[in-house]
């Protein structure tokens, strides 16, 4: 769906009308699904359905266009996230996302990890292997689709520590990559 047709359910969904909302929903849910199950596992569904409440309350006041949204979408889920473990009294664990999640480039050495991986594994070896800030990081920039200033807001940082912070788990990514796959090519 491109950004026009995006804007104008936005549009529609602000006047109120069901339809448009359904388009939304349809457009936004795998993304934030995908990256609240890599934070939340099996609480990801109740907490997308938070964040979707949270934006049928919040949808007029707003403002801007489907990247806005999408912005605020992610920033509410990853309070959600939060508020979750502080209610359970514990951190976050790693999960393991679904085999058919799609992934977005956004850099030379993200794309040379992710071709070199199968998503599952890039995605598996982001979780767990790296430190939490790289990780949600790394979520938000390819799951979310979001800009490095949009998730600099979400995580109340700069946007150079956000580039930072992804190009060290980028790199980190690789080199786990470049080692598993020399490893693979030693004689057993």
């Amino acid at each position: 769906m491109d950004d026009d047709q995006l804007a104008a359910a936005l549009d529609g969904a602000r006047r109120g009308e069901e339809q448009a909302m359904v388009v939304l929903f349809r457009a936004y849910q795998p993304q934030l699904l995908r990256y609240l199950r890599a934070r939340a596992g099996a609480a990801a569904e109740d907490l997308a359905a938070d964040t979707w409440l949270a934006l049928a309350k919040a949808l007029r006041t707003i403002e801007g266009g489907p990247d806005e949204l999408r912005a605020w979408l992610f920033s509410v889920a990853r309070r959600k996230v939060v508020d979750h473990y502080r209610a359970e009294g514990r951190r976050p664990k790693t999960v393991v996302l679904d085999a058919g999640v799609e992934h977005a480039s956004t850099d030379d050495v993200e794309g040379m990890a992710l071709s070199t991986l199968g998503t599952q594994a890039a995605v598996r070896l982001l979780v767990e292997g790296l430190p939490p800030e790289q990780a949600e990081v790394v979520l938000l920039r390819v799951l979310g689709d979001l800009s490095v200033e949009q998730v600099a807001q979400i995580m109340g940082k700069r946007p150079g520590t956000v580039r930072v912070l992804q190009h060290r788990a980028l790199r980190r990514l690789a080199r786990t990559t470049s080692r598993g796959l020399t490893t693979q090519r030693l004689p057993g």
